[in-house]
């Protein structure tokens, strides 16, 4: 697994002192991910350098930096640890307490005229509390990233950056939910119970199958939006980058063959949302018999990975097996969207060299351009669940809203989380009424 890994090099003000250090860093293989100059003063730059590494990287490289006639390594910066130092969120008040007058309104004596309102009338609850702007994030922790079953405390860390892309993107607050529970019905019974606190449910790294089960039948329990986003989120995106890349080949995805190379939560969520939208040959691969049951279910056709990269024009992979795909099965002009993370089937560049037309990973196709505005869209239309047409709705836009050679927009434009907002808002608007 490929973690990002901070060095701080001092190096002197000199011509050539930063090359020399990029110069040892590739050709130890590895690739700069970020460069940023922390300080100058007395004729010397302090850089902070993050290099992707995995266990498998010789660590000789820092005596090979420090080694340099005009380079110091000092260490490594804990800026990701720092990042998380007492959590990521917080909740803070939208009302400024200054004065007594305020406090008894918002609290004793004033607030219980707002809950006898909402018990005759449970739909104020929608204009008196923050419910229709709040988002349960339930993990059980079986499924974290591409770490596995680490537990739900483990995965708290993934459940808050939810939340923060919530806040940031959709102004939505994401209130992290650990359930220190497998048992997929014990899981449901806990939602269920906890679920008049908030507006609508995403479900976040639950294993499959029993993902599957859990958020059925949440939707048919609750009368309010529930998505399990590595299904749902995920194929949103996937299915925006590739009518992306039909519109730029010239070819019409529906008729195109697709590949899926792994079948669990993420590669089901894709498949279905493929064959929703017409596609008339998906071929898949998964060393699960079960999975690949539930792919014939929907309509795809089982193959093994060899098969699927020798026929498919487009290969999905969503196994979280780093270099699974090795680079002699890729074909000249095929397209190859290795999505796990956080280390892909087979890394883009690789890719490319080999003869893909397009190639992109994980961090390129995230599942980040989707939940904000599917669930933004979904609460601001009142809608008791999400829908298809809900889903192809948010693939249209991002499709819509991708520039140049990209196949998905950029992520941090807030533009474009608000433009699928207000297409899902619309589309369920359409189906649920205003």
């Amino acid at each position: 697994m490929k973690i990002p890994e901070i060095l701080l090099v001092e190096s002197e003000q000199k011509p050539g002192s930063l090359a020399k250090i990029l110069q040892v860093i590739g050709e130890a293989g590895l690739l700069v991910e970020h460069l940023n100059s922390v300080r100058r003063e007395q004729g010397k730059t302090l850089w902070e350098i993050t290099l992707e590494m995995d266990e498998e990287t010789d660590r000789g490289l820092y005596d090979r930096i420090d080694a340099l006639p005009n380079a110091k390594l000092l260490g490594k910066s804990d800026r990701v640890f720092n990042r998380h130092r007492g959590g990521k969120i917080h909740t803070v008040s939208k009302e400024s307490i200054s004065s007594l007058q305020i406090l008894r309104d918002i609290y004793t004596p004033g607030v219980a005229r707002v809950c006898l309102a909402i018990r005759d009338n449970p739909d104020l609850a929608r204009t008196y509390t923050s419910i229709g702007d709040t988002v349960a994030i339930v993990t059980n922790g079986t499924a974290i990233l591409g770490l596995g079953n680490i537990g739900p405390l483990a995965g708290l860390p993934v459940m808050e950056g939810k939340s923060a892309l919530f806040a940031t993107f959709a102004n939505i607050t994401g209130v992290p939910i650990l359930i220190e529970e497998q048992d997929p019905d014990r899981v449901i019974d806990a939602v269920t119970a906890i679920a008049p606190s908030f507006g609508a449910i995403q479900l976040e790294d639950i294993a499959a199958p029993e993902c599957f089960y859990i958020e059925k039948e949440l939707m048919k329990r609750l009368d309010k939006p529930v998505l399990h986003d590595d299904q749902h989120g995920t194929a949103v995106v996937a299915l925006a980058a590739m009518m992306n890349v039909a519109r730029r080949v010239g070819c019409d995805l529906k008729t195109s063959i697709v590949g899926q190379i792994g079948l669990g939560s993420a590669g089901l969520g894709i498949a279905q949302l493929l064959k929703a939208e017409g596609l008339e040959r998906l071929i898949g691969a998964d060393l699960d018999a079960q999975a690949v049951e539930r792919f014939e279910a929907i309509g795809g056709e089982p193959a093994t990975m060899e098969k699927v990269m020798s026929e498919a024009e487009i290969v999905v992979a969503t196994t979280g097996v780093k270099d699974l795909i090795k680079p002699e099965l890729v074909r000249k002009g095929q397209v190859i969207l290795a999505l796990s993370n956080p280390d892909p089937e087979i890394e883009p560049l690789l890719a490319l060299e080999h003869g893909a037309a397009f190639a992109a990973d994980g961090k390129a196709i995230n599942n980040v351009l989707g939940f904000p505005g599917l669930f933004r869209g979904a609460l601001d239309a009142g809608a008791p669940r999400f829908t298809k047409n809900m889903l192809f709705a948010a693939s249209r836009t991002l499709t819509e809203l991708t520039e140049g050679n990209d196949l998905v927009p950029d992520v941090l434009n807030k533009g474009v989380h608000d433009s699928v907002a207000a297409a899902v808002r619309e589309q369920a608007q359409k189906e649920f009424g205003s």
